[in-house]
């Protein structure tokens, strides 16, 4: 996870991190559960996606070169996810989540400032997609995307901080629930990730960041897939609503970043 560290140094400024939700935990409607945007059962496949009338695109530039082949790890990374001898899995899995939100909250940080109410009044990760989140009272509502990533993060970080679901004292079990639990959190982090590469990416080729912003997902995806955080579906989309990065996902695999 080191070679994320000098993320900070790249960037132009210093980062501020996201605005905390006005809403509370008491936003959420069950407190007992992952009550993330989309979670309607154990794999977190809920609120199904928008979609709205498909407008020509070009091709992203995420997906030309040279910004596709853009990275601080060259070759698979395969080696870097693999299990540690004598490690847990429970405890991998983790580990890594952590350092995926707080290396993507980084990123947010950084973005924030040209993710707005009036730039992104909705929650879009392609042309024709647009995620929704679910309320207190069960419906589906849009969200202006620096909202509903407020909401995904300030879950994200309630949760980790929470030793029933990340037990931090040593000999410490964990929870039954915690790989439905960590599948939510993987689920909402790939839509952030989706968003920002569609709408953003080209504020992150402004501060030369490509190279760990890509090395990032594509780090964030070998995992997802190695430990089946992922769902292909989440990745790719609906008929007539792909998410943009779900040709970037199949674009690393052409290339060896990822395994076929």
């Amino acid at each position: 996870m080191s070679f994320f560290n000098s993320i900070g140094r790249s960037m132009a400024r210093n980062p501020r991190p996201p605005k905390r939700s006005p809403t509370g935990p008491n936003f959420y409607q069950d407190a007992g559960a992952p009550p993330v945007p989309g979670a309607g059962d154990a794999y977190g496949a809920g609120a199904p996606m928008e979609v709205a009338p498909a407008d020509p695109a070009q091709k992203p530039l995420y997906l030309c070169n040279p910004f596709v082949k853009a990275a601080l790890v060259k070759g698979s990374f395969k080696t870097i996810v693999r299990l540690p001898n004598y490690v847990d899995v429970n405890e991998w899995v983790a580990v890594n989540i952590y350092e995926f939100y707080n290396n993507l909250n980084l990123f947010y940080g950084v973005l924030a400032e040209t993710c707005t109410a009036h730039s992104c009044p909705t929650m879009s990760a392609g042309p024709a997609l647009d995620y929704r989140w679910i309320d207190q009272n069960r419906k589906q509502v849009k969200l202006p995307a620096p909202t509903y990533i407020d909401y995904v993060m300030s879950w994200v970080q309630q949760t980790l901080d929470n030793p029933k679901d990340f037990p931090t004292k040593i000999g410490a079990d964990f929870s039954p629930t915690f790989p439905t639990t960590a599948k939510h959190i993987y689920r909402q982090l790939l839509r952030v990730f989706a968003h920002l590469y569609h709408a953003h990416y080209n504020t992150v080729l402004h501060l030369s960041s490509e190279g760990h912003f890509n090395s990032l997902f594509a780090h964030f995806l070998a995992f997802g897939k190695q430990y089946d955080l992922l769902d292909v579906k989440d990745i790719h989309g609906g008929s007539g609503g792909a998410v943009g990065v779900g040709e970037l996902w199949e674009k690393w695999k052409e290339m060896g970043v990822l395994e076929a």
